[in-house]
């Protein structure tokens, strides 16, 4: 499990090719990146803090509920810290498992769920202003896992 916070560029390709396995069929990744607007306001680079210890506690926990909860293999959590400008990763989420539906609905679980609930801060830097940014609501479709959805 690679769960990290860390404050260079994160190592895509690097975490991709040690998250592989031969025993897969599917590695999904979410690769969040700095968008150059929120809300119709220009964005012009993001800060990130985050309580360091705490946060990579929760993470951990993520990964190893998602391997259960899902019947995935491996998930990785990877998180920058720091100033970060426009199309650069800010969270890198990858997830083996046997089947893709899974990997999906793992990655998908994981997102939602640091995004909510691990103690990192989002400031985003407008042309007109900055705010710190409240986490998105959090999609009823993936509140529970796939067992729990089909009833």
């Amino acid at each position: 499990m690679n769960v990290a916070i860390v404050e260079d560029v994160i190592a895509t390709e690097a975490i991709l090719a040690e998250i592989k396995s031969g025993e897969d069929g599917a590695v999904c990744v979410f690769d969040g990146i700095v968008r150059n607007h929120t809300r119709g306001r220009k964005t012009l680079y993001l800060d990130y803090e985050a309580y360091r210890e705490m946060a990579l506690d929760q993470m951990r926990g993520l990964a190893q509920d998602a391997a259960a909860r899902f019947g995935v293999r491996e998930v990785a959590i990877v998180h920058r810290l720091g100033r970060l400008l426009i199309g650069e990763t800010s969270v890198l989420i990858v997830v083996a498992s046997a089947h893709r539906g899974a990997a999906f609905d793992a990655c998908r679980w994981v997102i939602d769920t640091l995004k909510k609930t691990v103690p990192i801060w989002k400031k985003e830097q407008f042309e007109d202003g900055a705010v710190w940014a409240d986490g998105e609501p959090f999609p009823e479709e993936v509140v529970s896992g796939p067992a729990e959805r089909m009833g």
